[in-house]
């Protein structure tokens, strides 16, 4: 079993927020560092620690973390990650504001995870549009929409029921794009590794 699967606990909101703050990153939001990671990983991408140090950097806008306790925390979330999409037991979740912040707030912090959470997938760079199913394609546009959802919201019953549901389609939405991109990525390496013994035995 690699480091990356072995069960982890994802670092909570406001310790990523906490590690932002000693790093002196003010602008970028946990939700965001997050999504970014999720949709590099959800594209089939697993990360060594300088590639990830250095997508999370340019995100950031910095040359490099100051702190090996920051690092330590980028770790402990991307194995988080990794260990929570590919459980069979879906415990994936979004790393979002709780529900002690407005819904406004909350809102916008979504959209910004599903922002980032597209770069993230598109940066990766291996899935054209030619290679994803329908659903996952209309699933992307999907996504792109909640990207632009509006923070004007009044705290009304009615607008937390909604935004808890979105929250849950974006969650789901993650876990099917996660199994369609990395189940195409598993069949290639099998079929490479189911070829080498033929390879082998020509020479």
């Amino acid at each position: 079993m690699s480091l990356e699967n072995l069960p982890c606990d994802l670092p909570d909101f406001e310790l990523i927020a906490n590690m932002l703050v000693e790093e002196g990153v003010k602008i970028v939001s946990p939700s965001e560092l997050h999504g970014l990671v999720v949709g590099h990983v959800a594209a089939g991408a697993r990360l060594l620690p300088e590639k990830l140090l250095k997508i999370a950097c340019e995100l950031l806008d910095l040359d490099g973390l100051s702190h090996e306790s920051s690092k330590e925390t980028l770790d402990t979330m991307y194995r988080a990650i990794c260990s929570a999409l590919e459980s069979l037991d879906l415990e994936f979740e979004l790393l979002l504001p709780d529900d002690e912040n407005e819904i406004s707030v909350r809102a916008e912090s979504l959209g910004r995870w599903c922002q980032s959470f597209l770069s993230g997938f598109g940066l990766y760079g291996k899935h054209t549009d030619a290679s994803l199913s329908s659903e996952a394609k209309e699933t992307l546009n999907d996504l792109g929409q909640i990207a632009q959802i509006s923070v004007e919201l009044e705290e009304l019953d009615e607008n937390e029921a909604d935004l808890m549901e979105v929250q849950e389609y974006v969650r789901m939405a993650v876990l099917m794009l996660f199994t369609e991109c990395n189940k195409a990525l598993e069949d290639k390496q099998k079929e490479f590794a189911n070829a080498q013994p033929e390879n082998s035995r020509l020479h």
